[in-house]
């Protein structure tokens, strides 16, 4: 463990894995090095987007950040901007081994949503990139409750896949077809928005939250790999289809789209900026 997360990691019972984590390592369809190399490299830069958008939103900077979920690291770099030291952590040891290179000096530990390895009080800021749909939430914002300080917030955020040009048309349809072929595994994600949320009896109340809309242009190659990270993907690789068959029909399908050129890709995406409940209603009363 390096040595900056000492002072605040409880004892873990050495080297054993919680019955979670263990779950979720078998379970998990994005722990393989295909799909921890593809989000390493070919994930848009959407976080740091959307978490400029958060920071006017905070008290910056926190002392420490954890990312709940961390994948490669992408997330947890762009934390950067609002904490002065951050921590990933994330059940696909696979995606583990490549968050040094991405997030060069942050902590990273292997762990689960719902039996975060961190002690009481010990986390300023918690965040959640898109990382709470495949988790017992119940059991999550219990952990949250517990890491955070008094004054913690958890941010929770997340953005739609890439599906469509800000200027031009054709994206939407072939996406239609790609998750056609390649369909989304079957009632094995919990839909969350600010709507959602806000409804869930989770010990937190929304303090402030925004829907985005964000561009970023993306060549033809830089899409394609990026579509081969997306969830229909490694439910599909799960389930046997050859991924050089995949990426055969997107190259094949995607190259007329795009016509040699970059175009700029929209992404949908929400933010959402919680405090425990009795935080919030303190703060009311004063």
């Amino acid at each position: 463990m390096p040595q900056s997360m000492q002072s605040f990691a409880p004892s873990m019972g050495g080297d054993r894995k919680s019955k979670a984590q263990i779950n979720h390592a078998m379970d998990n369809p994005f722990g393989t090095e295909d799909m921890a190399a593809g989000y390493a490299r070919y994930r848009p830069p959407i976080h740091a987007r959307i978490l400029e958008r958060v920071r006017s939103h905070l008290p910056v900077p926190v002392r420490r950040a954890l990312d709940v979920g961390c994948g490669a690291g992408l997330s947890t770099r762009a934390l950067h901007e609002l904490a002065e030291h951050c921590i990933g952590i994330e059940p696909a040891e696979a995606m583990l081994e490549r968050s040094g290179a991405v997030a060069a000096g942050d902590d990273f530990v292997v762990g689960v949503a719902e039996a975060i390895p961190v002690a009481k009080g010990s986390i300023n800021l918690v965040s959640a990139a898109g990382s709470l749909n495949y988790v017992n939430v119940e059991l999550f914002f219990g952990e949250a409750a517990r890491v955070l300080q008094p004054d913690g917030v958890l941010v929770i955020y997340d953005f739609s896949p890439g599906k469509s040009f800000r200027e031009r048309t054709g994206l939407e349809q072939w996406f239609s077809r790609f998750e056609q072929r390649y369909p989304p595994p079957p009632n094995e994600a919990l839909e969350l928005d600010p709507g959602i949320l806000a409804r869930l009896n989770s010990g937190f109340q929304i303090r402030s939250q925004e829907h985005l809309e964000i561009s970023v242009p993306l060549s033809a190659g830089f899409y394609l790999n990026y579509v081969r990270t997306e969830t229909n993907v490694a439910w599909a690789a799960r389930n046997g289809v050859p991924r050089a068959s995949i990426r055969s029909w997107c190259e094949d399908t995607l190259g007329p789209l795009w016509e040699g050129s970059a175009h700029e890709v929209v992404f949908q995406g929400y933010f959402v900026c919680m405090v425990p409940t009795q935080v919030s209603r303190a703060g009311k009363r004063g």
